[in-house]
């Protein structure tokens, strides 16, 4: 991703370098969060597409920490940085292992936002005491495979545009102003003054996500309501199914 490798080669023909060490399962699963596969493509096909994208410099952004005081292209330390230099449509990949601060970190175009791990809880961003929120969404976006946990406040703020939020695990701690604590809070109205935004309508889709703590999972402002609420009880823990929006 920092240096830039040779051209596609047709299917069937192997690239001499891998990718970051990634492998095609690696790959799979983590574009498995930005679009389904379908069924009639060849697994070796997609493979190689997943590769030729990975290798784009200015489709990933990366966040790790810095090992070293050497700077490479595309790798920022932390993820206010990423997303300041993303452009609309980017991904950012958050590397998987010990914990990302994330605090009122105000994203107003539209990106994708995936945790590196095989888990949701390998890739954490925490929201410290005193912050009003992890993430606050003003456009269209995706977040999967994360864990969030706020001490106090939200999780998730939203307030225009489409925010899909899969396979994630939310987090508000326990303490005696839990009340005051909402994994997500959608303050969305219908009105605009953009039209583009008014066009595009807002609403919360959740797929496959843990909810833990909190007064409520979920908290509407505004003309959304909460739709098509669908729970699977596990051993551990339960998994969520639900959309906001208009009625």
């Amino acid at each position: 991703m920092g240096k830039r490798r040779r051209a596609a080669t047709p299917v069937g023909e192997e690239l001499i370098s891998p990718v970051n060490s990634l492998d095609d399962g690696c790959l799979m699963h983590i574009f498995s969060f930005l679009s389904p596969i379908p069924d009639r493509y060849n697994t070796a096909l997609v493979c190689h597409r997943w590769r030729f994208l990975a290798c784009h410099p200015r489709l990933w952004l990366r966040v790790e920490r810095p090992i070293r005081d050497v700077m490479e292209p595309g790798v920022y330390p932390n993820l206010e940085a990423a997303v300041s230099a993303a452009r609309p449509g980017d991904t950012i990949l958050i590397a998987a292992g010990g914990t990302h601060v994330a605090s009122n970190i105000q994203i107003k175009k539209p990106i994708c936002i995936i945790g590196g791990g095989e888990l949701p809880d390998d890739t954490v961003l925490t929201c410290s005491r005193g912050s009003d929120n992890a993430l606050e969404f003003l456009s269209t976006c995706k977040i999967a495979n994360l864990t969030i946990r706020a001490e106090l406040g939200c999780c998730l703020l939203h307030r225009s545009g489409k925010l899909t939020i899969q396979e994630c695990l939310l987090q508000c701690e326990q303490n005696p102003l839990d009340y005051l604590s909402f994994p997500i809070i959608s303050t969305a109205i219908e009105y605009n003054s953009f039209p583009s935004l008014k066009e595009q309508g807002h609403g919360v889709t959740v797929v496959r996500t843990r909810i833990e703590g909190g007064a409520k999972a979920v908290r509407t402002n505004g003309t959304l309501t909460l739709q098509h609420v669908r729970a699977i009880y596990s051993r551990s823990s339960v998994f969520f199914w639900f959309e906001v929006g208009e009625k």
